[in-house]
């Protein structure tokens, strides 16, 4: 793993000639599939060439040659010699799920990278290498294609992939991954993870997901300390029969003396939170960038003021950087695995905008991202908006910003939702309130204005909604000059607070997670909504039914 590292960080010193390399051995890879012969790509030899023989993509460019492999024809995007292993879910950001081609190749790549990942984290903590994991994943055979290919999350295929010496170090095993019911779910995982008190690295893809597995500990604290001291697991029924068996031996241990750290560490705070159960955490691991850095405060409220590394740019497409320092969202550009080309943000919409290879950015520019994988997909745009920060040797450190699709502008304000999680995070930190979910969005009037949706409860103890969206709208017009410039000129109203009853979050996350499909764990809460009705259909289809 540290021979990996180190070649790693040496491919960044030549990135042009890395990338250059990788799109050969693409090309080469799918060079004789139906969707390469059909378009010359077979031909390809350099950049300009692929340029020339095929415009920017997205996913529809591929949805029947996708339908086509879901029936058991590989070959519809992918060479003879690269073996479909399964697809992964994603979610998307406007439309249902999508199904991505996992292949031997690209599971190779994406482990790689994690153990790149891996072992540099280690190095800087050694003290993990004494203590277990607690990591959330889904299960990567939720349902099997109508040609007999498993479907789900890529990171359960490398769980499920893991050596023995190694799976002995996750605290939760990869039979929780079969239960889909998300309550049973996080439920049997709290009842696993409370039990071990050597806990030493926390990972999951978003945040907001160890934020609400921690509330749920807390509230349910009495159940898991009596099931940690009896052997029992409360929500047992729940379970489908082939977990409950996986699981049945490690649940069955009776634990009265860690039940009894819990219930003492409970009597003296009040409470029931990561940071005084897991006192050995050396590191939380999420996605820090985006919309996912606001809810990093509320991390630390939970799980102390730990470290905290964001684990690189990935998606289902594939992975794209790989951070290599705490605290930081940015991470170095995988040359390696991929071939990557860019547009700069102010062009996208352009009709011929300008492309760019990796070491042709420049650093403080935002650009949206195109891959070339081991997939069969060929200059994919996956909306994502990006910054280069800077280089590492000639290759470029990047970090996500926002999706693409997450950009609201009536009047011309053009506010992005990564704007809007920067104004948000910092009034909450100022005024010392905690929400636990928030969405900002448009509204039509005369003059239209912006409105955030929060639940009525997180203001109860401070009272201060009033005050909080003030703040907002002032540091929004800090951040976003044309944004001050319609306020001020009166184009833009002030923006308002829309109160919601406790429990309508809850009811939307459900339904956009049965929509949308993806894990559990990968779920995003959108932050800006550009939708200008988003607001009433919100209040008519969640506010009644969770009232």
């Amino acid at each position: 793993m540290r021979r990996e590292l180190r070649r790693f960080l040496d491919s960044c010193s030549d990135c042009r000639a890395h990338q250059h390399r990788v799109l050969r051995e693409l090309i080469a890879l799918n060079g004789d599939s139906e969707f390469a012969i059909d378009r010359g790509l077979h031909t390809v030899k350099t950049p300009a060439d692929l340029r020339r023989r095929l415009p920017v993509t997205r996913y529809d460019d591929y949805a029947a040659g996708i339908e086509r492999m879901k029936a058991g024809r590989p070959r519809a995007l992918l060479g003879s010699g690269n073996r479909l292993l399964m697809f992964s879910l994603s979610s998307g950001t406007t439309s249902g799920s999508k199904f991505i081609p996992i292949t031997d190749r690209f599971l190779k790549d994406y482990r790689r990278g994690w153990q790149i990942w891996g072992i540099r984290t280690f190095d800087e903590h050694p003290a993990m290498n004494a203590r277990n994991i607690v990591q959330l994943t889904s299960s990567h055979d939720r349902f099997r294609s109508s040609g007999g290919t498993p479907c789900g999350n890529i990171s359960g295929l490398v769980a499920a992939m893991q050596k023995r010496v190694v799976k002995a170090m996750y605290t939760v095993p990869a039979a929780i991954a079969k239960i889909a019911d998300p309550e049973a779910k996080n439920y049997a995982t709290l009842r696993l993870a409370l039990a071990d008190g050597n806990v030493g690295l926390v990972m999951t893809a978003n945040p907001s997901t160890l934020i609400h597995l921690a509330r749920l500990a807390d509230r349910r604290r009495e159940e898991l300390i009596r099931d940690i001291a009896d052997g029992t697991l409360a929500m047992q029924s729940e379970l489908p029969a082939d977990a409950l068996a996986a699981l049945r031996r490690r649940i069955g241990r009776k634990d009265r003396r860690r039940a009894g750290e819990l219930d003492r560490i409970a009597e003296r705070t009040g409470s029931l939170l990561p940071k005084d159960y897991w006192p050995l955490a050396e590191l939380v691991a999420v996605w820090t960038g985006g919309s996912a850095g606001a809810y990093l405060q509320s991390l630390r409220k939970y799980y102390g003021d730990i470290p905290v590394r964001d684990h690189g740019l990935s998606a289902s497409e594939g992975r794209m950087t790989i951070p290599v320092e705490d605290g930081a969202a940015a991470g170095i550009l995988d040359v390696t695995t991929h071939y990557f080309e860019f547009i700069p943000e102010e062009e996208y919409e352009n009709e011929h905008p300008t492309v760019l290879e990796a070491h042709e950015l420049e650093e403080g520019r935002n650009y949206f991202i195109l891959l070339t994988t081991s997939s069969g997909f060929y200059r994919y745009d996956i909306c994502d908006v990006v910054r280069c920060t800077g280089f590492h040797g000639s290759t470029p450190m990047l970090e996500f910003l926002h999706k693409g699709a997450h950009i609201s502008n009536i009047t011309g304000e053009k506010i992005s939702e990564s704007q809007v999680v920067a104004a948000v995070s910092a009034c909450l930190r100022e005024l010392q309130i905690e929400l636990r979910h928030f969405t900002v969005t448009p509204v039509w009037s005369d003059p239209p204005y912006y409105q955030i949706l929060a639940e009525q409860r997180d203001f109860a103890a401070t009272g201060s909604s009033e005050q909080f969206v003030r703040q907002v709208d002032a540091r929004l017009q800090e951040i976003n000059c044309e944004y001050r410039d319609k306020r001020q000129s009166g184009r833009l109203e002030a923006m308002t607070f829309l109160p919601l009853p406790d429990g309508a979050w809850r009811q939307f996350t459900r339904q956009r997670q049965q929509t949308l499909g993806g894990s559990l764990e990968q779920y995003k809460h959108p932050c800006l909504v550009p939708d200008l009705k988003f607001g009433e259909q919100f209040l008519r289809q969640f506010v009644e039914s969770a009232a």
